[in-house]
C-alpha cells in the first residue's frame, strides 16, 4: 500500500510538470452535484482539479461535446447508487474515493491530451469519442479518464456535436441486439424486428442498425415523430397518439427480435409477439437490478434480481422464445464499427439539441420533459 502511495504521488507531479510545460491547465470546469435530486441539484464548478493518469491503459481526453442521456438524470435522482457506489470501491478508484461530488455524463467526443505508457493505439492529438462505465466520473466536464478499451478513433465524417450523440447509444443497442440477441450483420436480413419506442436515442440509433444490416422494421412512436423514424428507415410505423398499439401489435405478430427500451410492463404480451420455435428473443435493456439493490441492498437485489432473470428466462423456452436482460458495456471495438458505418453512410447521427455547457441543467430538464427525438448534446468547448 505505501509503495502504491508513491507511486500515485509521482504520476501527479509528473502529471503537473506535463500541465506546466504543455500549458495544460490544473483545474477545470464541471458539473458536479453533492446530493442527489433534481436539475437544481447541480452545482457548477471552476476549480475542479484536472484528473491525472494513474493506470497505464488510461487516456486523458479533453471533452468538445458530450450527450446526456435519460439515465443521467435517473442517475441524478439517485437510480443505482447502491451498486454503482459498490462497483466504484471494488475498482478503487483512489483519486476520488468518496460518494460525492459527482458529474454525470456517459458519452463524449474530443481530444487526447495524454496517454498511460501501456496505450498503444492512441496518441496526443488524436480525436476520439466514447462511452464510460457507471464506476467512472462522467463527462460533464471539460477533462475526463478514460480506459482505452472504450473508446475508438471518432468518425471523420461528422463533428464533435454529432460525434457525443452516439457512443452511449451505440453500445447499447449492441449490447441488446448482438451480444444479448445474438444478431449479425450477416444474419439480420429478412428478419422481422420490433424497435419500442423509436423516436428516442435507444430507438433512432437501433432502427438504422437494423435497417443498414437488412432487417425488416417496426417501432411505435407519436404523431410528431412519425416522419423521423419512417426516413431513418422504419418500414411499419404505429402512432401511439392515433392507434390502439396493443391491437396493431396484434396484428403484425411474428417478430424475430423485439428491442424494448422503457421497460414494458406486460413482458408477457410482448413475448406473444415472437415467433414460436425459432430462437426469437425479447430483449430489454430496463433490467430490474439497479432498483432492485436501490430497495433491498447489493446482496438481498442481487439475489431478487437472478430470482426474477430465472423467472424470465423460463417463460418462453418452452416454444423457443426468450425474454433476456440487456445492459450497457462500454466496448472500443463496437465504436471502431460504428465510426466505419457512420463514414460509410449507414448510421445517420439524431441531435435534437444542443446545449452550451453553462446550460447544462437545461438540458437535463429537458430530458425529464420526454418525448425525445433523438439525442440531447452539450457543447463543451466552443470550438466543438
Amino acid at each position: 500500500m505505501h509503495q502504491r502511495k508513491v507511486l500515485q504521488i509521482l504520476l501527479h507531479f509528473r502529471h503537473q510538470n506535463l500541465r506546466y510545460f504543455c500549458s495544460l491547465p490544473a483545474t477545470m470546469k464541471v458539473w458536479q452535484t453533492y446530493k442527489y435530486g433534481g436539475p437544481e441539484e447541480l452545482v457548477f464548478c471552476d476549480t475542479a482539479h484536472v484528473p491525472f493518469i494513474s493506470k497505464p491503459n488510461d487516456l486523458l481526453v479533453q471533452i468538445h461535446a458530450a450527450s446526456v442521456n435519460p439515465i443521467d438524470v435517473r442517475m441524478l435522482g439517485g437510480y443505482g447508487s447502491v451498486a454503482i457506489g459498490t462497483l466504484k470501491r471494488l475498482c478503487d478508484f483512489p483519486q476520488d474515493p468518496a460518494e460525492f461530488p459527482l458529474t454525470f455524463g456517459r458519452d463524449f467526443s474530443g481530444v487526447v491530451i495524454d496517454t498511460g505508457r501501456s496505450v498503444k493505439n492512441f496518441k496526443p492529438g488524436d480525436e476520439v469519442w466514447g462511452a464510460l462505465g457507471a464506476q467512472r466520473q462522467g463527462t460533464h466536464a471539460e477533462f475526463v479518464l478514460a480506459a482505452d478499451s472504450s473508446v475508438s478513433h471518432k468518425p471523420k465524417s461528422i463533428s464533435h456535436i454529432e460525434a457525443a450523440s452516439i457512443p452511449y447509444v451505440a453500445a447499447t443497442v449492441w449490447s441488446a441486439l448482438c451480444v444479448v440477441g445474438e444478431l449479425r450483420r450477416d444474419t439480420a436480413r429478412g428478419m422481422r424486428s420490433l424497435v419500442c419506442a423509436g423516436s428516442g436515442g435507444i430507438g433512432t440509433f437501433a432502427i438504422q442498425l437494423l435497417r443498414a444490416w437488412g432487417a425488416h422494421v417496426t417501432t411505435t412512436c407519436s404523431t410528431e415523430a412519425v416522419h423521423l423514424v419512417t426516413q431513418l428507415g422504419a418500414d411499419e410505423v404505429i402512432d401511439y397518439s392515433t392507434q390502439n398499439v396493443m391491437e396493431e401489435l396484434k396484428m403484425l405478430k411474428g417478430f424475430d427480435i423485439i428491442l424494448d427500451s422503457i421497460g414494458q410492463e406486460n413482458a408477457d404480451f410482448y413475448l406473444d409477439l415472437l415467433k414460436s420455435w425459432s430462437n426469437s428473443k425479447y430483449v430489454t435493456i430496463v433490467p430490474p437490478f439497479l432498483m432492485n439493490t436501490d430497495k433491498y441492498g447489493v446482496i438481498g437485489g442481487t439475489l431478487l434480481s437472478l430470482v426474477q432473470a430465472s423467472l424470465d428466462t423460463a417463460k418462453g423456452l418452452k416454444d423457443g422464445r426468450s425474454l433476456r436482460w440487456a445492459l450497457f458495456a462500454p466496448s472500443g471495438c463496437v465504436l471502431k464499427t460504428i465510426s466505419q458505418m457512420v463514414d460509410n453512410g449507414e448510421i445517420t447521427p439524431v441531435v435534437e439539441k444542443v446545449f452550451q455547457f453553462q446550460d447544462t441543467p437545461d438540458a437535463y430538464r429537458k430530458l425529464q420533459e420526454g418525448h425525445a427525438r433523438g439525442k440531447t448534446v452539450i457543447s463543451v468547448k466552443n470550438t466543438a
